[in-house]
């Protein structure tokens, strides 16, 4: 049984998951997708620290039942040898000892089970990111935001990620996957308020001077508009897909 989602498969060969685990499953956009593709007989449990988060997944809701937990991708409360895959979409860069949250998907995995997750490349491969990061380095240079450099995508060196993986426990070859893809926006000023309102930059941004969120996300519309154009944009963003057994 195969089952495809963001770039990679949940299986391989011939294995059989049939109870499977989502970390960092924020308002279950993965979650969604993986209970309209798997088979109705596998059953999944979605967890995430924010249970603010989870009660928008549930509220949202799923084509089928899906257990929704809250708990920390660090202190998982499940016995070993509990799931056949464990999967986590953008979340692994946000978590504080990644080297621990991987032991503790390691632990809960059935002997044989699959860690599948991805992370966002370097910012200089995600468009919209790196031009919005620009504008404000301009705007703050002597003390620019970097959220968005130094975390979603502060994350993304093989070495790094594969030396993580060996001190959580696991032994096994790592799969590194890496793909590029379209971000579209109906307006250069949809990303800029995306990027400087709706992500923790916001409060870096309001550290520095509250009362230029608005000239900045100003601003950054417009970076985006002139490399971009004025209508509809689209820009590159890429990421890497992660597998080990």
């Amino acid at each position: 049984m195969h089952c495809k989602y963001p770039g990679y498969a949940v299986t391989d060969g011939n294995r059989v998951v049939d109870h499977i685990l989502e970390v960092a499953a924020g308002t279950g956009v993965v979650t969604r997708a993986l209970m309209v593709a798997l088979p109705a007989s596998t059953t999944l449990v979605a967890t995430d620290l924010s249970q603010a988060m989870l009660d928008q997944a549930s509220a949202v809701g799923t084509s089928r039942p899906v257990e929704w937990r809250q708990a920390d991708a660090m202190r998982l409360p499940f016995p070993d040898g509990t799931f056949d895959a464990v999967v986590c979409q953008f979340g692994v860069m946000f978590f504080p000892d990644k080297s621990k949250a991987f032991s503790e998907a390691r632990r809960v995995l059935k002997p044989g089970g699959v860690f599948l997750f991805n992370v966002w490349d370097r910012i200089q491969e995600n468009e919209f990111a790196d031009t919005v990061s620009t504008v404000l380095t301009s705007l703050f240079p002597d003390d620019p935001p970097r959220f968005m450099a130094r975390t979603p995508h502060g994350y993304h060196d093989r070495f790094t990620i594969e030396r993580d993986l060996a001190n959580g426990g696991f032994a096994g070859s790592v799969q590194f996957e890496t793909i590029a893809m379209r971000s579209r926006a109906a307006s250069p000023r949809i990303p800029a308020i995306a990027f400087c309102q709706g992500t923790p930059m916001r409060g870096e941004i309001e550290e520095r001077d509250a009362g230029r969120l608005g000239e900045t996300t100003d601003l950054a519309a417009e970076a985006i508009s002139q490399w971009f154009g004025r209508e509809a944009v689209e820009g590159k963003i890429q990421a890497h897909i992660i597998s080990v057994d």
